[in-house]
């Protein structure tokens, strides 16, 4: 798997950042115009259930039920140059996460502070975030909610904020993660 660019620095800032109600609440009121929609629908294909699915020609989540059904979410995937596809698992999961902006995208940006704290409203990570191990990827919320089903990130899964928290209710560390093109 191509490497995104979290890095130490972002786990370190993710595991240091603490939830609060009043934050989380704060974070999902800023998104009231789009709402969580998670589906029940038939899925294809040999995947256990408990297995995330993403299929980034879709722009679409899934979390395998059984063997014929899922929930399906809507994600904002990679752009172009930054997709990738591979089998990985879910190595961590915070709520409320502070971010420290990849070495790619501190390039591109390099305005941006070294670390943006959890529950900012400038904090690209939305409520909750869970980190994918073998890699600098995640799959976590956002501060941009129309970016979500669309070709935005640097590798990224991005989800609604209230989809996030929904996911990350219903999966745990070691939760198996496949993503297509």
């Amino acid at each position: 798997m191509r490497t995104e660019t979290f890095g130490l620095a972002m786990k370190a800032a993710m595991m240091a950042a603490s939830a609060t109600g009043a934050v989380i609440g704060v974070m999902a009121a800023m998104t009231t115009t789009a709402s969580a929609r998670p589906e029940l629908v038939g899925i294809a294909g040999d995947y256990s259930p408990g297995t995330i699915v993403v299929k980034t020609s879709e722009r679409r989540l899934y979390l395998v039920l059984d063997g014929s059904h899922a929930m399906r979410y809507p994600v904002g995937v990679g752009k172009a140059g930054r997709q990738w596809a591979g089998t990985t698992r879910i190595d961590g999961k915070y709520k409320n996460p502070a971010w420290a902006p990849p070495a790619d995208v501190k390039r591109d940006k390099p305005e941006l502070p070294d670390v943006i704290p959890g529950g900012s409203p400038r904090n690209p990570m939305g409520v909750a975030a869970m980190t994918l191990a073998g890699g600098e990827y995640a799959i976590h919320g956002t501060n941009v909610p129309n970016s979500v089903g669309g070709y935005v990130s640097y590798g990224c899964i991005r989800m609604l904020n209230q989809d996030i928290t929904d996911l990350y209710d219903r999966v745990s560390i070691g939760t198996k993660v496949v993503v297509t093109r």
